[in-house]
């Protein structure tokens, strides 16, 4: 009897040292993604990716429905159709409600402004302002990360037996929506999985889970974002994809005359 017990007590030790090994590699592996991206490279390649998933690099037009709840409350629901182009041209049209169709706003670069019906002068905005909800200006008119940020990776982290890498975001100026992000991107097909925003002051300001990926302008997307506010709890916005389709969009229409002229 002894014996035995001193048989399951040393394959109880092997198991935790089995165990302290793994983990031990796991952060080895993680330090080593670091350690061998000095230049960010690798970063940069993995940020890239992810943006090409999420939406072409070519013109294209997309509409967006954003509802958002308090608990299991619906306090608001508005439809956008959106134009864009890269990174830096996008026209954000109000489709719903009706009381407020015709607001425009243009983004070229990092600047944004929004024309209002019957008003001459349109009004200067940040992307960082928010539009409804726990969305802000540029979640919907500037949805990619590259450009925008210095990502560096941090490493490699395992959740529910998948492996993502986990990039910090650090703004490249004060102008572009957040001032840092913690983004995690799936290894295998570098999806965006979930992102972290946070304040000048490093304060967590909301989190964006990635879901619903389907087929959506000839390749699979997320088609929807749950924006949680890490501020006021129970507070989020649903974000939903939908109709993507390929656009020729020339630089002319990116501009307050064309904008009349839109359909």
């Amino acid at each position: 009897m002894r014996s035995e017990k001193i048989h399951r007590w040393r394959q109880s030790q092997l198991v935790q040292v089995a165990v302290m090994a793994l983990v031990a590699l796991s952060t080895l592996d993680a330090a080593a993604q670091t350690d061998s991206d000095p230049d960010g490279r690798l970063a940069n390649a993995i940020l890239k990716r992810a943006d090409e998933v999420r939406f072409p690099a070519e013109g294209f037009e997309v509409g967006v429905s954003i509802r958002t709840f308090n608990t299991a409350e619906e306090l608001d629901a508005r439809r956008y159709r959106v134009l864009s182009k890269g990174n830096e041209n996008s026209i954000v049209m109000v489709v719903e409600p009706a009381t407020d169709r015709g607001q425009i706003m243009l983004m070229r670069g990092r600047d944004l402004w929004l024309f209002l019906p019957n008003v001459s002068q349109p009004v200067r905005l940040s992307l960082a302002q928010r539009l409804t909800g726990q969305v802000a200006n540029g979640d919907i008119a500037r949805a990619n990360f590259t450009g925008d940020y210095n990502p560096k990776l941090l490493g490699v982290e395992r959740i529910d037996d998948e492996d993502f890498y986990v990039l910090d975001l650090t703004a490249v100026d004060r102008g572009v929506t957040y001032q840092r992000v913690k983004y995690w991107v799936r290894r295998s097909n570098y999806w965006p999985h979930k992102a972290e925003f946070y304040s000048l002051s490093g304060r967590l300001l909301k989190t964006c889970v990635y879901d619903d990926f389907k087929e959506l302008g000839g390749r699979v997307r997320p088609t929807r974002l749950v924006m949680t506010d890490a501020l006021r709890a129970g507070e989020r916005s649903l974000l939903d994809y939908s109709a993507l389709r390929m656009r020729d969009l020339p630089d002319k229409i990116f501009t307050k005359d064309y904008l009349k002229k839109l359909e």
